[in-house]
């Protein structure tokens, strides 16, 4: 969720965020602001109903409405994460 890159099979990890932040759900993120986050552990759960959750939540504050998951994506420039990371770097 705090990966802000990758180097091949290493993910580059954002350390005081995930310290601050990493215990808390999906809503609780969302509650917070933090929709780039909660998108990332939306899709690291593979569950379709979370991502609608957050495509609810979103719309409801936005004054563009997205129609589908994944225009959330494009709007906060989240791609899915490589499948096998062998190691990560905390910063």
């Amino acid at each position: 969720m705090y990966t802000v890159g990758y180097q091949g099979n290493i993910a580059i990890v954002d350390g005081t965020s995930k310290r601050k932040y990493g215990k808390l759900s999906v809503t609780e993120l969302m509650e917070k602001g933090l929709y780039k986050p909660a998108l990332c552990a939306a899709i690291y759960s593979k569950k379709e109903e979370v991502l609608e959750e957050i495509l609810s939540l979103y719309n409801e504050k936005a004054l563009k409405k997205l129609k589908m998951p994944e225009d959330l994506f494009k709007v906060f420039g989240v791609n899915k994460f490589p499948d096998e990371i062998e190691k990560v770097i905390l910063v």
